[in-house]
């Protein structure tokens, strides 16, 4: 499973097919909108791929019909509580060089500590339920 720290190029690598959205379990997004709202969601688009925008020119170089994959994954990943926000709370993050982190237990963690085995199983069970395909080799 993979935790994003960046709205921008998450989303940008899960429309390139470096990430696939079903491995996502959360992108920790720095930007407080909501991707249905065709008036923030026009500020987004034009903030990340317009150079000179408000933002990083991630998207910068990606054609006016690519503008609706970006948008379906963001309301994919928004849609299926896989978009948090901290902003919308009060928090102002920083950004971060890294774009993904990997959660993943090691096998000999969840034998000798009996609070992370069950945090574990209930991920597993949560995740189950928001349709996240688990790898059921994981040990």
């Amino acid at each position: 499973m993979k935790i994003g720290l960046s709205y921008s190029r998450c989303v940008k690598e899960i429309v390139d097919g470096v990430v696939n959205i079903n491995d996502v379990l959360v992108v920790i997004a720095r930007t407080d909108f909501d991707p249905h709202n065709d008036e923030q969601w026009k500020n987004i688009w034009e903030g990340y791929s317009i150079r000179g925008g408000w933002s990083a020119p991630e998207w910068h170089g990606y054609k006016d019909e690519d503008e609706d994959r970006f948008r379906s994954v963001s309301i994919e990943l928004w849609e299926t509580g896989k978009l948090h926000q901290p902003r919308k709370f009060g928090a102002h993050p920083a950004r971060r060089p890294e774009i993904w982190l990997e959660a993943v237990l090691p096998s000999s963690e969840l034998a000798t500590n009996p609070a992370a085995k069950m945090a574990w199983e209930k991920f597993q069970t949560i995740a189950g339920l928001t349709n996240v395909e688990l790898d059921k080799d994981y040990q």
